[in-house]
């Protein structure tokens, strides 16, 4: 089989994204894993499909490196609009995309008819445990002390549409994260297993964060783990709502801002190659 495909990359959160619309993809689960491995394939943090929409301008169908599905791709939802824009032809400056987490809503900025950044509407924080899901008591898990392998954390869960678990700490560059990272990704009071944030403030309106994402490991960002992030930040009173917060990612920044109704994330959306690979 022969499959064209682009590279494209938000903060460093790079994907192997493939036009569904006109080609067929066979088993993209295991295709996910071909490709994203270094060595033998592309090299990426997984596979996404831009696939047509009864709904909404287009689909983003995401896979990890590690073939599982996931709902939700911060990152991956920009170069998905961009995608579209560029390459689909949906000329607009708005536009709409489903994801398994509902259809999001993406404003483009271009220059010379490419678009390079997007501000995407992520919807509604959920902070109920129940639906994040996390198994712990309660209406919230707000600065929570929890048990991980024997070390104590304390830790805010929030989903933007994948399960995320916040963790604010003094000395984010130092941390283990190869090995603290699994511990919470698989610790079973996540039935879902969960990304993992941790973050240190420099100010109201800075913060520094590195991630562990379910099925791909530490990766370069992240978007729907910055928002999560923003939102637990302002919850512990750290940031403020309805303020612009830039997260340094090991990719790159972006911006958040959670208000009540919803999380607005600016951020960049750029090519890196483009090709066709045998399988």
């Amino acid at each position: 089989m022969r499959y064209e495909f682009v590279k494209m990359e938000g903060c460093g959160n790079d994907y192997i994204y493939m036009d569904a619309f006109n080609q067929k993809i066979d088993d993209p689960s295991a295709l996910s894993i071909k490709v994203s491995d270094e060595h033998f394939g592309i090299g990426s943090d997984g596979l996404i499909l831009v696939a047509p929409s009864d709904v909404a301008d287009g689909r983003m169908i995401m896979f990890n490196l590690d073939g599982s599905e996931g709902k939700m791709c911060g990152n991956g939802i920009r170069c998905v609009g961009k995608f579209l824009h560029d390459r689909l032809g949906v000329d607009k400056d708005i536009i709409t995309i489903e994801t398994k987490s509902g259809i999001k809503t993406l404003k483009m900025f271009c220059d010379e008819g490419s678009a390079y950044a997007a501000r995407v509407d992520m919807g509604k924080a959920i902070l109920k445990p129940s639906l994040i899901p996390v198994n712990i008591d309660g209406d919230v898990v707000i600065d929570r002390p929890l048990n991980i392998d024997d070390d104590e954390y304390n830790v805010t869960c929030v989903s933007m549409g994948n399960p995320h678990a916040v963790v604010f700490v003094d000395d984010v560059e130092d941390l283990d994260l190869s090995s603290i990272g699994p511990k919470f990704e698989h610790d079973p009071v996540f039935p879902e297993s969960v990304n993992t944030e941790f973050v240190k403030v420099i100010d109201p309106t800075h913060l520094r964060m590195r991630v562990w994402e379910r099925g791909s490991g530490e990766t370069w960002a992240c978007g729907t783990g910055t928002c999560a992030t923003v939102v637990a930040a302002c919850l512990n009173g750290y940031c403020n709502k309805g303020e612009d917060v830039e997260v340094q990612l090991n990719g790159g920044k972006l911006v958040i801002n959670y208000t009540d109704d919803t999380v607005f994330m600016t951020g960049p959306c750029h090519d890196i190659c483009s090709g066709v690979i045998e399988i």
